[in-house]
């Protein structure tokens, strides 16, 4: 069995737990450094790099997490890694003569919409666009899965879909939690499913050991309405109305000031949990409640602070304060020009 991404973050767990476990003989760990799990046989490439496929002989599973989704990288350098990194991998493993290979998108492709069902099943339609961070990745990362078995024949592909991952993770979505005020568009009806990195984990365990197939959502069980939200976090909501947010969140993305498009706001103001059914059906079931990892996000996120996506210095917010929800939300110009100048002091 072979992981990619395997030194750090989801890769570095699943690695770990593989290579504890009873119904695996041997773990190949391929990253672009030395992980900590010695009991893996260790190979150092990027996964882009054709001669991965000599690395996989012998694997019957690859599970590829090689995937960069960091709010930091630029957009066009990261689409490329992670969806040439996908294509080598799925080329590859055919080439090996592995017989399965579990992809990790996010329940972000279903889309976050008002009319979606809640819960949604797994083989709802991915309603999703390329507007909100690496969703667009994540996209083409399944459109290349879903080819694979196809130009591949005997290749199954199976794809795991975790809700808001929490667990050493930062994304939009978590920044969300470090803001002085939860930001609530008038109208919208959000819900918020969790999905715990160590869930996760053991998910794609399930789908390694070929215990499911298939497209695989994973997140705790149920959600939290917003006001369940507020109620737990003790963060305040600034409302504001769907064009203010969402034009303020534009420009600013549009200036630089804010890693996060205004896409991004979407998966905050409509619902997109999932059921994880077919997990459910194999016997995999949620260690952590969604009341558990929402307590565990605020404690990882205490002491950061967060405006529309940017995450702000001490001094930052010192001189921003509690007018910085302002800043990043209503976005006028002179306001920008102030968050400006304030960047450039820090």
């Amino acid at each position: 069995m072979a992981v990619t991404g395997a030194a750090s973050g989801p890769g570095a767990l699943l690695t770990q737990r593989l290579a504890e476990s009873e119904e695996v003989k041997q773990v190949l760990a391929i990253d672009e450094r030395r992980g900590e799990v010695t009991e893996a046989q260790w190979h150092v490439l990027d996964v882009r790099d054709p001669a991965i496929a000599d690395k996989l002989r012998g694997a019957d599973v690859v599970v590829h997490l090689a995937v960069d989704l960091d709010l930091g990288t630029d957009s066009a350098a990261r689409t490329a890694y992670n969806v040439r990194g996908t294509q080598t991998v799925l080329t590859a493993a055919a080439a090996a003569g592995v017989r399965r290979v579990v992809l990790c998108t996010s329940a972000m492709v279903y889309g976050a919409l008002p009319d979606n069902d809640v819960p949604l099943a797994e083989d709802a339609e991915l309603r999703a666009t390329a507007e909100a961070t690496g969703v667009g990745d994540l996209l083409e990362i399944e459109r290349l899965g879903e080819r694979a078995p196809r130009a591949h024949p005997g290749l199954n592909v199976t794809v795991v879909r975790p809700a808001i991952l929490v667990g050493g993770t930062d994304t939009a979505l978590t920044r969300y939690f470090e803001s002085p005020r939860l930001l609530v568009v008038a109208g919208s009806r959000p819900t918020w499913q969790f999905c715990h990195v160590e869930d996760l984990v053991t998910a794609l365990e399930y789908a390694a050991l070929e215990k499911v197939e298939g497209e695989l959502a994973v997140g705790c069980e149920g959600w939290l309405e917003q006001e369940e939200v507020e109620e737990l976090s003790g963060i305040r909501r600034m409302e504001l109305p769907s064009a203010v947010a969402l034009g303020a969140a534009s420009r600013l993305h549009r200036l630089g000031l804010t890693p996060s498009p205004a896409g991004d706001l979407a998966y905050t103001m409509h619902p997109w949990a999932v059921s994880g059914s077919r997990l459910h059906a194999a016997g995999w079931r949620p260690r952590w409640t969604n009341e558990e990892v929402l307590a565990e996000l605020l404690e990882e996120v205490s002491g950061r602070h967060t405006v529309a996506g940017r995450r702000l210095g001490r001094k930052d917010a010192t001189t921003l304060g509690a007018a910085g929800a302002t800043v990043a939300l209503v976005g006028t110009a002179a306001i920008v020009r102030r968050a400006r100048k304030a960047r450039r002091r820090a």
